[in-house]
Order: structure tokens, then C-alpha cells, then sequence
């Protein structure tokens, strides 16, 4: 049941705060409408309305107030002493004589006797505050609140709190029934609580970090000074680790690593042997460039101009390398157009993304002759990426710790060659060439080529670990580049992870074009000529490429013209020549002397039993002339000049071929009757093997058993059945390219290695006639002279 009563109060609006029933505060009078409500109430002799203030609009509710006292303050201010009686509501304003502004109030008091319901509610309330009293070190202002009985005084208490906000003190105020104000409290008082536990968590645990780091340090000073005392050395070098770890921006597990050595680093003396093995380590893994990384220039026109300022020709592997930029291009663009931050980054444009924002897809691999820029064409790439280069030399490598690094048990241990390539190039981004990746070996020290299969499978070298280090090394924005003179050497599951792109050669033109482009200008500044005081004249160095060079690359050609500067630069020095100095064709004989490559396939060719081959090598194409003889004694075949099995069983099929098809070939059957026959390749310092000399032996042997000499002008490669099948064979651009540096103006090919011509330079083509076979027969009918007939054939034909 509420009692209501009526009255006209003055209004004393509160603009900070709420005055509950039974609270006494002191107001102070702080406006003139302040100061006019309190002298109204005095002279008349009256309560006040207390009504809080909000933003958007005054309480519907305020409390009737008595004047306990008035007290002035410092700069003739005055305050109020009140204390709070009970609600009341505010109503419409009320015309007086008196001054201020008095409206209607309605006292509103509940006199019906509280419900259980709300006496559970208000012990639960009572229980909550003395936690958060308890909580804040003011457990003996809970005693006072024990006292308390009735559930809407205790429902009043909240007001006291300083944790509500004026909008909650309000809400508390309008609330008239007292078990749904009593709830509203609780549920006040429990977030209270909850955000008092959770900051007294989080302090807790910073004073724990506090101390325990406090603790650490009064520790390492202790150390310090126990050191200087045994004379162990006063600085502070595992302070200096720390800077550099924390400057550092190395993954998590990485400082976890470092941390832990150089605790301890803290406990080992510097007699221990130990000791420098742990700041060996440190030194390797503070240097890493970890967190670096190179911004990456993917300017297509600059990179074409980059690679076609250092090399001369190779058209084909450029628009290779432009084909990989573009596509790195085209997915950073579209990357940033979807707003992606991690864009994918590795070196093929196959990649797929998998977590963690890395691609997968195969190595490039530049394989080729030596001299053809495999190597320069590596740096290019990097200068066209904006990315920094280092070389990891892999020839020769037979020790697998050279690629994942020593174990740190081992006295002299390092890390491996990739670890040390990242130093060396200052960012986690370079571009690291794998140079000679086809002369790794393998020996009892294990195998390297199984260790690189980690490093080079982008599924893989994201977490790739140096024994050294022991810790994760991501390798997956390197860009790998490796080089090769063969792939027979390469093992099949390496071989597999690269993509092969093909360096075959130089032609006769492009060798005279990167003599005049490239050569010259290093090798004048190596002999201190200045540019313009000697010139070659096109036939000279066309002189020099074809008399005193036959090689796919250019390197001896570059010796070569080294040569010459070098004697002109003499001429110069003595004063016996004037510049600027023009070399020509006869300067050239006068200073190299005799060509040291003349053609000579007519002068092998001449007598029967020679034929002029074609193989593939590791310095590039080659011509090889196979020699066969016959001589009385035991059936049999002897073949020598240090081949390999496949062409020793390629020598015996061409035996058998030549002798089961003895007179459709217009061999004499009787020929084979108790004679032995001898296949030999010269050169024999070479070793030699592969199925592309077939052919040639069969041409051999049919000209020595008819008497039918080759022609000198021809050449030929293919491998051949028993049945005089000819196979397709590979290295068709190395061996025309061989051809046409030797001189030979027609090549005999496998009608299967049609396409392969596509890949020969057109002035090459255009240069030479190519025969496509597919069987032995039709190689014989262009490679040999026809054959002369006898007498007795004249004499029967007239």
C-alpha cells in the first residue's frame, strides 16, 4: 500500500548527483536559482525538492529534503546541510508570491510491509557489497550496513556507491517498488564485482611480471659483480644480446631459442669452452637478417631492358624469365586490388596458395653449355627484381652438412651454406643462385641432392631447419635459380622439383654481336685502353669466332680478344703503334698466328669407313667422326675411345643391323666371314656415352663394307633398331648449332625431332639443309657417296 501527500516544494535542481531518503550530504549553492530555491525554503520555512538533472530531461522523481543547516564557504559561497526524508513526484509548477520555482510534489512512500521475496533480495545485495567493500580494503563499513533492516533502506545504499553512474543513481531513484529497485542494485553491485575481480587479476599478475623482473635483474647485477670479482670481465655482453634480440624482429620460437642460450650464457664462464660456442651461436642467429625484406620492383619494360643490356640473344629464355615477372606482377596487382596483405610470392606462376600465404611450383633452372651466361643471367633476374643476389656454389659439394649445417656437438661447426647466403645478402627476399647444382655428389658424409629436395620444395621450405640453428628458417620468398651444365647427373626426384629452361648456345652472329655489345668494353678497361682507341671491324671478330673458338659459350672468345688488346696494348705502350688502332682480319693473323679451327670433315671423310656424327657434351654440342676398320681374325667387334654401355650396345646393334640386311645394303655377305671389326670414336681422354650415335656407326660401317666415302658436307645423330628403325634423340640445338660452327652445311636428323627445329635460330636454318629419317636406309642414301661401279658393271651396262 503507498501513501501519497501533496504539497508545493521550492525546487533545488541537482545537476551532479542524486540525494536519496536518509541521506544527509552537504549541496553547495553554486547558481542564483540555487541560492533563490534555499532562501525560499528558509523565509517560508520549508522542505526542498531535490531533482536531478540529466542531459535530455529532469527526473520524474525527487526527493523531499530538510534543511539541516546552512554553512558559508571561502568567497561568500554558501552550502546547504540536507537530509534526505522521501520520494516524491514531481508535478505541474505552482503560482507564489514567494520567490524561486515551487511545483506540485507528490509524496510517494511504500508503507506496505516487504515481501520475502525481497527480503532474499536484499541479504544477496548486502552479501555482494560487502564482497566489493572487502575487495577495496574497506571491510568496516560493512558493519554499518548490517544494522540495516528494512529492504528498501538497503536498496537506498546505492546511492553511497561510487561506481554508478548518474543515469544508474536516477534509475535507482524512480524505481517505487521495492523489489524490482532491490534487483536493479544486485544487478549493479554483481558487475561491480566482476570488474573488480578482473582488474584485481590483472594487477596481480603485473606485479608478478613486476617482481619476477625486478627479481631477474637484482640477480644479473649480483652475476655482474661476481664475475668482476673473479675476473672474469666486467662487460655486459649478454646485455648487449639482449638489445640486439629485442632490435631484432625474429619469430617467437626464435627469441625463445636465444633467451634460453643466453641464460645460459649468464651461468658459463668465459674459461669454459662452452662459452664461445654459445656466443658463436648467437653471433650466427642475431645476424640473420630475420623480418628484412627487399621491396620488390616489378617493372616489366625495366626488366626486359635490364636483361637485353647484359645479355646478347638467348631471346627465348628472356621471354621466359618475362613470362615468370608478369605473372608475379599480375597476382600482386590483383592481390592488392582484393586488399589481400600477403600476396603470394614465390618465383612460378603456378603456384597455389596454401596457409600461410605461400605459393608452390617448381625451381627455375638455367641449363646450358659452359660460357653461355647462366650464371650472369642469374644476377640479372635480381637487378630486374630490385631483390639482392648472392651465389651458393654447389660443385663439388659431397658433405650434406654443407646444405643443412653441423650439428653444434661437433668441434668447428657452422651452419649451412643457405644459412650464411641469407647473411651475406641482408634480407629473407634474394635471389640466391644454385650454381652447378648437377656436380653435387654423394659420398659416406651423406647426401647433399637429398638435403636440397627440402630447400627447394616450396611445400617444404617454409620451416626449413639448419642443423646449426636448430630453429625454423623460412626460405619460402627466396627466389632459387639454379644452374646446370647436364641433367643426366641430376638425381630424378631434384630434377623433378625444377623447371628446365634451355641456354643451347651462341651462333657465329651472336657471338660478333656480344663481342661488340659486352666483351670489349670490360676487356679494354682491363688492358687501360680507353674506349675508341682500338676497334674491331666485323670480319675480325667473325675471324677470331670461327678460327681460334668452336664452343657453344663465349669465354674463349673472350680470351681470345683478351689476347689481342693485350698485344696491341703493348704496341701502344712501346710507342710503335698510333690510336686509334683498327683491327682487321689480317691484324688478327698477324697477332694469333695461324687459326687453330680449320674445317677438316672433307679430310676425314675422304676414305671409306668414316662417318661425321653429332653428340651433346658438358661443354655443349660437338662433332664427333667414328672410324671403323676390318682386319682378318676372330667374328667379333672391338669398340673403343672410352664410350659408355649405351653406346657400346648402340656399336653392336649397328653389327648386327648391317649384317642381317648385308644385301639390301649391297654389302657382301662374305665380308663378315673371319674378320673382326673395330669402332673407334677419337678423343678417347673424353668420356662419351648416350643414344644419339647409332646412326652414325651404321653409316660407318656400310661405307667401309662398300667402299662408299660420306660426304663431307653432311653430319648426322639418331639412335637405330635392329630393325633400322631411327629413334628420336635430344640436344638437336646443341648439335646444328655444332654443325654449323664446324662448317657443315647438312644435318641428318630423326623425322620425330621435326619439331625440335623450331628451336634452332633461323639464320641457322636458313643456312643449312636438315634430311628428317625415319630409317637407317634413307640415311645411307643421303649421307654416302654414290658408289662407283666396277669394271665388269661398265662393260655390262654398255
Amino acid at each position: 500500500m503507498t501513501d501519497t501527500k501533496t504539497s508545493a516544494l521550492p525546487v533545488l535542481p541537482l545537476h551532479a548527483g542524486v540525494v536519496g531518503p536518509t541521506m544527509v550530504v552537504t549541496i553547495a549553492l553554486d547558481t542564483p536559482d540555487d541560492r533563490t530555491a534555499a532562501e525560499a525554503a528558509i523565509a517560508a520555512g520549508s522542505h526542498l525538492l531535490l531533482v536531478p538533472q540529466l542531459d535530455t530531461r529532469s527526473s520524474r522523481i525527487g526527493t523531499v529534503a530538510k534543511i539541516e543547516d546552512v554553512a558559508d564557504l571561502p568567497g561568500g559561497r554558501r552550502a546547504l546541510v540536507v537530509r534526505g526524508l522521501h520520494r516524491a513526484r514531481v508535478g505541474a509548477a505552482v503560482v507564489t508570491d514567494e520567490p524561486g520555482l515551487w511545483v506540485a510534489s507528490e509524496v510517494v512512500d511504500d508503507a506496505a510491509p516487504p515481501s520475502e521475496a525481497a527480503r532474499d533480495t536484499a541479504r544477496r545485495y548486502l552479501a555482494v557489497v560487502e564482497a566489493i567493500l572487502d575487495r577495496r580494503g574497506a571491510s568496516r563499513l560493512a558493519e554499518g550496513l548490517r544494522g540495516l533492516s528494512d529492504p528498501s533502506d538497503i536498496a537506498d545504499t546505492a546511492f553511497y556507491s561510487p561506481d554508478l553512474s548518474l543515469e544508474q543513481r536516477v534509475a535507482v531513484l524512480e524505481e517505487l517498488d521495492v523489489e524490482a529497485r532491490l534487483a536493479l542494485v544486485l544487478g549493479m553491485a554483481e558487475a561491480t564485482l566482476a570488474d573488480l575481480a578482473v582488474r584485481d587479476d590483472v594487477n596481480r599478475n603485473v606485479a608478478e611480471g613486476m617482481e619476477t623482473a625486478q627479481r631477474q635483474a637484482v640477480l644479473r647485477r649480483q652475476l655482474d659483480a661476481i664475475r668482476t670479482e673473479l675476473g672474469e670481465g666486467s662487460d655486459d655482453a649478454v646485455g648487449g644480446y639482449r638489445e640486439r634480440l629485442a632490435a631484432s624482429a625474429a619469430p617467437e620460437a626464435v627469441r625463445a631459442a636465444v633467451e634460453r642460450e643466453l641464460d645460459k650464457l649468464e651461468r658459463t664462464g668465459e674459461q669454459s669452452p662452452e662459452h664461445g660456442w654459445i656466443v658463436t651461436w648467437l653471433d650466427t642467429v642475431l645476424d640473420l637478417p630475420w623480418g628484412v625484406h627487399a621491396d620488390e620492383r616489378l617493372d616489366l619494360d625495366e626488366a626486359q631492358a635490364t636483361l637485353d643490356a647484359d645479355h646478347a640473344g638467348l631471346d627465348d629464355v628472356k621471354e621466359r624469365i618475362i613470362e615468370l615477372l608478369a605473372v608475379r606482377k599480375l597476382r600482386a596487382d590483383r592481390a592488392a586490388a582484393r586488399g589481400d596483405a600477403d600476396t603470394v610470392t614465390v618465383f612460378n606462376e603456378a603456384a597455389a596458395p596454401r596457409s600461410g600465404g605461400r605459393g608452390s611450383g617448381a625451381i627455375l633452372a638455367l641449363v646450358g653449355p659452359p660460357g653461355v651466361g647462366k650464371t650472369s643471367l642469374g644476377e640479372s633476374v635480381a637487378r630486374a627484381l630490385g631483390r639482392p643476389f648472392a651465389r651458393v656454389a654447389l660443385g663439388g659439394v659431397r658433405d650434406e652438412s654443407e646444405v643443412r649445417g653441423h650439428r653444434r656437438t661437433y668441434v668447428g661447426a657452422r651452419p649451412g651454406r643457405f644459412v650464411r647466403a641469407l647473411t651475406e645478402a641482408g634480407a629473407m627476399n634474394p635471389v640466391l643462385l644454385l650454381d652447378e647444382i648437377d656436380k653435387v655428389g654423394s659420398d659416406w658424409r651423406g647426401d647433399p641432392s637429398s638435403a636440397l629436395l627440402e630447400v627447394l620444395d616450396p611445400a617444404q621450405n617454409h620451416t626449413f631447419r639448419d642443423h646449426y640453428l636448430e630453429v625454423d628458417l623460412d626460405l619460402s620468398d627466396v627466389v632459387f635459380i639454379a644452374t646446370a651444365n647436364v641433367l643426366d647427373s641430376i638425381p630424378g626426384p631434384l630434377l623433378d622439383r625444377m623447371e628446365v629452361v634451355r641456354l643451347d648456345g651462341y651462333t657465329e652472329e651472336e657471338k660478333v654481336a656480344i663481342a661488340g655489345d659486352h666483351l670489349l668494353t670490360r676487356l679494354l678497361e682491363r688492358t687501360g685502353l680507353e674506349p675508341g682507341e682500338v676497334t674491331f671491324t666485323d670480319p675480325a671478330l667473325r675471324a677470331i669466332a670461327a678460327g681460334w673458338t668452336r664452343e657453344a659459350g663465349v669465354r674463349e672468345l673472350e680470351r681470345q680478344l683478351g689476347r689481342v688488346l693485350r698485344k696491341v696494348a703493348a704496341k701502344v705502350a712501346a710507342g710503335t703503334v698510333t690510336t686509334p688502332f683498327v683491327v682487321d682480319e689480317d691484324v688478327v693473323g698477324e697477332l694469333l698466328g695461324r687459326p687453330r679451327f680449320v674445317p677438316d670433315a672433307a679430310e676425314r671423310t675422304s676414305v671409306p669407313g668414316v662417318a661425321t656424327g653429332l653428340a651433346v657434351t658438358g661443354a655443349g654440342g660437338d662433332v664427333l667422326f667414328v672410324e671403323t676398320t676390318s682386319m682378318p681374325g676372330e667374328a667379333g667387334l672391338t669398340v673403343t675411345g672410352q664410350l659408355g654401355d649405351v653406346m657400346k650396345e648402340s656399336a653392336a646393334i649397328a653389327r648386327s643391323f648391317v649384317r642381317a640386311n648385308a644385301e639390301a645394303l649391297g654389302v657382301d655377305d662374305a665380308a663378315f666371314e673371319g674378320r673382326s671389326f673395330h669402332v673407334h670414336f677419337p678423343a678417347g681422354a673424353v668420356p662419351k656415352d648416350g643414344p644419339s650415335a647409332g646412326v652414325t656407326m651404321t653409316t660407318a660401317l656400310v661405307s667401309l663394307l662398300t667402299g662408299r666415302p660420306m660426304r663431307s658436307t653432311v653430319a648426322m645423330t639418331g639412335e637405330v633398331t635392329l630393325s633400322g628403325r631411327v629413334l628420336p634423340i635430344g640436344g638437336v640445338k646443341q648439335k646444328v648449332l655444332a654443325a654449323h660452327r664446324a662448317g657443315i652445311t647438312e644435318v641428318i636428323l630423326p623425322a620425330r625431332n621435326e619439331a625440335d627445329l623450331d628451336d634452332v635460330p633461323e639464320a641457322v636454318r636458313l643456312a643449312m639443309t636438315f634430311h628428317l629419317a625415319a630409317d637407317v636406309r634413307e640415311v645411307l642414301s643421303w649421307a654416302l657417296e654414290p658408289a662407283v661401279p666396277t669394271e665388269a658393271e661398265v662393260q655390262v651396262a654398255a
